[in-house]
């Protein structure tokens, strides 16, 4: 072959292999690359409470005793709180609703607030009981010997299922409120994104009344207001 005509031969070559590259690799620049589409939310609050009537009752009963030596003092004292625990169980209440709560021993000082004239001791238990039994416990502890009472401190046995209660109307009160505000902007409220629990159960002192309970100190139980709150995002299209 000629040079010449070799040289023609070549120059094809490289130029198909030019063409056929750009037949390989498309345009980059005209490729349409999808956006994301960004999700639309409403976030709501929703709130519910229930009320319920406290059926139990949590007292602290203590004694304190005088005497002039600290062991004086403290046996003395042993064997007052012995009497009033005794009387308390007499009384229909649980052992293991007895809790000892605080024993404490200080001194007694003369007039010059230096010299020891004597010695104190206390001790405190704390019970509780049902609210019928309540008003019984607090006249065996007194006539035991008991001679600091304190209390009631009211209580709903039950506030776990009353909470989770509320719990279901504060669902529903999101729902509610984020319908509402989708059909006022013209919205379609579609599924739950996140739901969010506030606050624990919080029982709040409700002033309506229920029938005392038996024995010679009156309890009014009243009743209780567990709330609950919950922070619900749904999607709206």
């Amino acid at each position: 072959m000629r040079r010449s005509s070799r040289i023609l031969f070549l120059a094809a070559l490289l130029l198909g292999a030019a063409a056929l590259a750009g037949v390989a690799q498309p345009q980059r620049g005209n490729t349409a690359i999808p956006l994301p589409v960004t999700l639309r939310t409403i976030t709501v609050n929703g709130n519910g409470a229930v009320t319920a009537v406290p059926d139990r009752a949590t007292f602290r009963f203590g004694v304190e005793t005088h005497a002039g030596t600290a062991t004086a003092a403290l046996a003395a004292n042993a064997k007052d709180a012995a009497a009033v625990i005794a009387a308390l169980e007499a009384a229909g209440a649980a052992t293991a609703d007895i809790q000892t709560s605080q024993v404490s021993l200080s001194t007694v000082t003369g007039k010059d607030g230096t010299t020891i004239t004597g010695y104190t001791a206390s001790n405190d238990v704390t019970v509780a009981t049902p609210i019928g039994k309540a008003g019984a416990l607090v006249d065996a502890a007194v006539g035991a010997g008991a001679n600091g009472v304190s209390g009631p401190s009211l209580s709903v046995s039950a506030q776990d299922a009353r909470y989770r209660d509320a719990l279901g109307k504060a669902v529903a009160d999101a729902q509610a409120k984020a319908q509402a505000l989708a059909g006022a902007a013209g919205l379609h409220l579609g599924a739950v994104q996140s739901i969010v629990e506030g606050g624990g159960a919080t029982p709040v002192p409700f002033g309506v009344k229920a029938a005392p309970s038996s024995g010679s100190v009156p309890i009014e139980p009243g009743t209780q207001k567990i709330d609950a709150t919950v922070t619900v995002v749904y999607a709206v299209s």
